[in-house]
This record gives C-alpha cells, structure tokens and sequence, in this order.
C-alpha cells in the first residue's frame, strides 16, 4: 500500500480525533489510540492530537492512562495540564494530585486560565478545605479572574460546599453578571448548609430578577419542600414546571417523587413514576422508601419485587435499606429474613447502613439474639449501629442491656452524637435510674450536645419520670427557644405528677409560640386528665384534637377510656369503644372498662364487656383475674369458681409486679415472693430492725400528740 500522502493523512487525523469525542469505554478507547498512532505520521502528531486522546481516557474514568500519556507528551500546554487536571478534580480520593499539577503547570512557565481554576476550586469543594479554597482565591484575583463569571461561580460553590456560606454571600453581592448558574449555586448552598428558610426568600429573589429557572432550580427547590414536608408548596412548584414548558430530566423527576413521598402522597407519586422513562436506582429508591416510611409496607414490598423484576440494576444498600425498613407489615420470615439472605448474597453484609436497618427489623420483631449477632459480625462499628442497640434494648425492655452498650461504646472512643445520648437518656427514664441520668447529663454538657432540642428533651423527660421535676423544670427554663418535644415533655412531667392545671398551661403556652400541638402532645394532655379525673377537660382536649385533623391513636383510646370509665361513665367509655376502629382487635380497651366495671360493682355493663373479652381471647389471664374479681364484685360465686378452676387448669399466672432500687452503680429488681437476691438473707435481717424503728417513731408521734394536748 502506497504511503498516505499529507492531505490524506489530515484527513484521516481529523476523522479519528472527532471519534474521540464519542468513546465512552476505556477499552474502546484504548483501540482507538492505537489506531491513531498507528495511522497518524510522527510528524503531524501535535499537542492537538494527545490533548484529544488524554481528554478521552479522563472521560472513560481511565486517569491513570491518561497520566502515562501526559507524562510521554513531548509538548506540552495548558489544555494538556487542565485535562488532566479538571480529571482529577472530579474524583475527591484524588483531588489533592490535581494541586500537584498546578505547581508543575507553573514550573514550566505555562500561565493558568479559567478552566484550570474552576477545576481546582471544584477540587477544593470535593475536599472541603476551604483554606486551600481561600488561597486559590486569591490566586484567582492575582492572575485576573476577579471579574470572570464561571471563575466567581466556582468560588461561591467553593465556599459554599465548606460550609462558610457568609464568605459565599460576598462573592455572590459582589459579582456584576450574576447568569442563572449563580444564583442556583447561591440557592442550592443555602439548602446545602441547612438554612432552607432563607433559600426559599432567595428563590422569591430570582423571580423578582427574572432569572431564567432550570431543571436545577425547580429539583433545588423541590428538595426545599421534601425538607421542610411542605406538600402544598411542592404541588405549587410542580405546577410551575408544567407552566413553564420545561422538559423535565430525571434528577427533577427524582426530586418530584421525593417531595410527594416525603409528604405522604404515594398516590401522586406513583403518578410521576409512571412518567419516567427509564427509572434509575434514585427513582426505585424513592418509591420503597416513600412507601416504607407512611406505613404501606405491602406497596413498598410490592415495588420492591417489581424493581428486581423489571429493572437491570442490582439494589444498592438504601434500596435495599428501605425494602427492609418496610418489612414490620409483616412476620419476620416471611420478607425480613431473606431480604437479609440476599444481602448476604451480594455481598453487602458489612454495610453499616443495612445492618442498623437490619438490626432495628429484629429488634421490632423482638429477636435480640439476632440483631446482637449483626451487632457482632460488623467490623466497623459506627454511633448509628450503636445507638440502634442501645435504643432497641430500651425498647424490648432491658434498660440494663442498653446502659451496657452505652458504656461499652465510650470505652471504644466512639464520640456520641445527640441522638445516642437521647436513647441513652431514654433507658435512665424507663429504669427510674438517676445516677445513670446525671452521669449523661454532665456528658451532654461537656460535649456541647445540651443545645440540641433532641437532648434537651429527653432530659426533661428523663428527670420527670424518674419523680426530680424541679429538675424538670430547670433543665426546661435553660432552653432559650424549646421546640415542640421540648414542651411535650415538660406538659408530660405535670401530666405524670399530677399536675393538671400546669399541664394545661404549657398547652397553652405552646399555642402562643406558634407551634401546632402533635399526637404526643395529646396523649400527655389526656393522661394528666385522667390522673386528676377531669372529665369536662379531658372531652375538651379529645374534641379539639380533632377539631385540627389529627386522628386518635389507640393510646389516645386508652387514655380517653381510662378516664371515662374512672369517673363512672362506664356506658359512654363503652361506646367510645364501639366507636373506635380498635374495638373488634384490641382487647387492652375492653380489659380497662372491665377493671372499671369490677371496682364501680356495675354489673350490667360489666357482663356485656365480659362476654366481650372471652369472646376475644378466653385463656388471657390477666383478663381472666378480671373476671374472676367482677364475679366475686357482683356475687357471682358460682362464675368466680369456674373462672378460678379455669386458670388452674391452663396453669396461667399474672405476672408479679416489680420494684427496683439503684445502689451505687447497680440496679437491684425485686418482686413478691422471690428470694434469688444474693443477699436476700442480709434484706431479711434488716427487716425487724425498720420495723422496730417505725414502731417507735409511731410511739414517739404519739407522746408528741399527747403533750400537746
């Protein structure tokens, strides 16, 4: 074959170097170069021709053949250096190696531009270090760039993705031509940074400037509703992008189903991903979780086996994070235990963020050997996993358990956050432990964590329940604005000390702060009604709950029946239950009209809801003890007997009743007729002695009394 001649030669150059620009595969990229060196003449290969390759291995994620070739270039410039460069700055791992190159660009006397500072700002964003951000800036304004846009955008991104949002705000006022990528940079930051509220008065700007609105405003936007579960102005902003004629990208899809999902609306959600061409990963993930997280946990299941059916991606850990978390709609084995196989099977065992998942799942199913082997397995061990045994342990009853792991991940120099001292404050609640509270008080103090509303409330709490309420209360007054579980806790404290009329104060108060009162706020507003038998109130409460949309929970049944049927209005309490959804499943309702029943002697109500609770469940025995009292109560002999030779044929017992003691660092559990106390004989011997000294107090008050008369 004859050579080719120069013009041939152009041609074919021209032809390979524009294929350059279309490969996406390392492989693929790779044959092509070799095609150009081999079809290029020596003499033509000019900068032109490696900067097109280098560009195409940075494009493939191939770095590291893109390296080998800039350090083989014989010439090279400055778009050789930010190709490479603006390839490193992409990959946060590697980011540092893109500041290597900067001081080789300037050791051979090439002179920056542009490009090269916003791909090494972007590299500072990746890192988040923002004194090397500063200096670049400085750089910036030293080399000229001071007024050029793309360079100012870079900066403001800069100092935005670091967290010193004010540095940004300057260089945002500052610049003169603010396009629309600005102001999405600035809009974004704010709700990057946590500061939604103002985001939202930026956006009211931009409309005002006329700013042309982008896919990247409307999702930025749409993350700002998910946050604050403002599902009205979601709806609002998804009218916008209709109206606007917009052509939504898949990230602005993904924004809509989160934002519907976040607000409870699985329908209009579901709406969006049937508008979705080609659902990614994201698009899956919102629709499980959107479904998990408002208690449809068939629907999220359901969507879980469409996803492994009809997509080609395999789950992630947050797909499969949120199939799990939807498992509670059913038993254990019929969906948790082989979503947890299938983990195993891809190889994502060690995921920190499954195995929190999974070990709330077996802790909600109540299999603490199982979740304490994930705990186990785990080699590294984050506060999130920690906090899930601590908190799982509390809620399975075995406060002991959870101070434990409390302790033992301080030993482990884990730092704790605001959450693991809320569930730790929790377990000092539910074990009456105050030595143990104190000690986390004095830890949330030391590490700064007192100002989080979380803690703050769960001290109150803690301190209310362990019966030190001055405690309550000053912990109370030293928040400076207290969010709602703030209040909460505090209006429960009174609910809990009988405290009626101050519960209903803090109700109050909570009004006049502007805050709209919760399900929690409620059920403690009932309970301290029903501690002082303050029925007139306690209907107030009960219809202004409703009055506001919220629906009553069975708790909100519980206390509401409690105190109806405590204050002898049995036949209301009745149809109260009637009413309710719960009446024909839960037998906890019927069994406290029952005891209501026994103690007011009411037996026609008392038989009616006695039919009831056998008809329920006849071999529950503390529904059988209440029975057998309500005869005993109506003398009914004949039905006490045939109740009392019922449990003893099912050999049922009530369970005992317990009283605890904290001693030092120790919590001793006592209940009646249990001598396994080690030092049961030395409590035995001490008995007489108390007694001798009641005695004589009683003695003592008698001759005090006497001489005074």
């Amino acid at each position: 074959m004859p050579p080719l001649n120069l013009n041939e030669a152009s041609s074919i150059a021209a032809l390979l170097l524009n294929k350059c620009a279309s490969i996406t595969s390392a492989t693929k990229a790779r044959q092509l170069h070799a095609l150009i060196l081999t079809s290029i003449p020596a003499t033509s290969k000019s900068p032109y021709v490696f900067n097109n390759i280098l560009s195409m291995y940075a494009r493939c994620e191939s770095i590291q053949d893109s390296h080998i070739l800039f350090d083989k270039m014989p010439d090279r410039n400055i778009v050789s250096f930010n190709a490479l460069i603006s390839a490193y700055s992409r990959k946060p791992h590697l980011a540092h190696l893109a500041f290597r190159l900067f001081a080789e660009l300037q050791s051979e006397n090439l002179r920056p531009n542009g490009l090269t500072f916003t791909s090494l700002l972007h590299a500072c964003s990746g890192l988040k270090n923002q004194v090397l951000g500063s200096v670049l800036h400085s750089q910036c304004i030293k080399f000229g760039f001071l007024y050029d846009v793309c360079v100012q955008t870079s900066i403001l991104g800069m100092y935005s993705s670091c967290g010193f949002l004010d540095c940004a705000e300057k260089v945002f006022c500052s610049m003169q031509d603010k396009d629309s990528v600005a102001w999405n940079t600035i809009f974004f930051g704010y709700l990057e940074n946590g500061r939604t509220m103002e985001g939202l008065q930026l956006f009211d700007s931009m409309l005002t400037a006329r700013v042309n609105l982008t896919n990247f405003t409307y999702t930025t936007l749409l993350s700002a509703c998910s946050r604050l579960r403002d599902g009205l102005a979601g709806e609002a902003t998804h009218g916008k992008v209709i109206v606007s004629g917009i052509a939504p990208d898949l990230p602005l899809y993904n924004a809509l189903l989160d934002m519907y999902s976040s607000c409870g609306d699985n329908e209009a959600a579901l709406k969006v991903f049937g508008k979705i061409k080609k659902p990614d990963l994201v698009s899956w993930y919102s629709m499980i979780s959107g479904y998990a997280n408002n208690g449809d946990g068939e629907m999220a299941m359901a969507m879980f086996v469409q996803f492994r059916q009809s997509s080609l991606f395999t789950p992630d850990e947050y797909t499969f994070a949120a199939a799990i978390s939807a498992t509670r709609a059913f038993p254990a084995a019929d969906y948790g235990k082989p979503l947890h196989g299938q983990v195993e099977k891809v190889g994502l065992g060690q995921s920190v963020y499954i195995a929190s998942t999974l070990i709330l799942m077996y802790f909600y199913y109540g299999e603490v050997e199982s979740a304490q082997r994930i705990f186990i397995s785990i080699l590294e061990k984050d506060v999130v996993l920690w906090t899930e045994m601590i908190a799982g342990h509390c809620r399975n009853g075995n406060a002991e358990s959870s101070i434990r792991f409390f302790h033992g991940m301080l030993q482990e120099d884990h730092k704790v956050d605001e959450f693991t001292l809320s569930s730790a404050l929790s377990v000092c609640a539910e074990a009456a432990s105050m030595k143990q509270g104190e000690m986390i008080h004095s830890l949330a103090i030391k590490t700064g964590y007192i100002a989080e509303m979380t803690v703050c409330g769960s001290l109150v709490d803690m301190y209310a329940k362990i019966g030190n309420l001055a405690a309550a209360e000053l912990t109370f007054s030293c928040v400076t604005t207290p969010n709602l579980k703030c209040w909460n806790s505090i209006l429960g404290g009174y609910g809990y000390h009988g405290k009626a009329e101050d519960a209903f104060k803090v109700f109050n108060d909570i009004l006049q702060h502007g805050l709209k009162p919760d399900p929690v706020t409620f059920i403690s507003l009932l309970a301290a009604c029903s501690h002082g038998g303050l029925v007139n109130e306690g209907i107030f409460f009960w219809n202004y709950m409703k009055g506001i949309g919220l629906e009553p929970s069975l708790k909100h049944y519980s206390c509401m029946i409690t105190l109806l049927s405590r204050a002898g209005f049995l036949e209301e309490a009745e149809n109260v239950i009637m009413e309710s959804p719960f009446g024909d499943e839960c037998l906890q309702l019927w069994k406290i009209l029952l005891s209501s029943c026994v103690s007011k002697g009411n037996r026609s109500i008392g038989i009616r809801v006695a039919k009831q609770v056998l008809r329920m469940d006849a071999e529950d025995s503390a529904s059988n003890v209440l029975l057998s009292n309500f005869f005993a109560s109506t003398g009914r002999w004949g039905g006490v007997s045939d109740i009392r030779r019922k449990i003893r044929e099912l050999m049922l017992e009530k369970d005992p009743g317990l009283s605890w003691l904290e001693l030092i660092n120790d919590i001793h559990v006592f209940s009646s007729s249990d001598h396994s106390h080690p030092q049961y004989d030395e409590i035995r011997a001490e008995l007489p002695r108390l007694q001798g000294n009641l005695t004589q107090s009683e003695a003592d008050q008698f001759m005090l009394d006497a001489v005074a008369v």
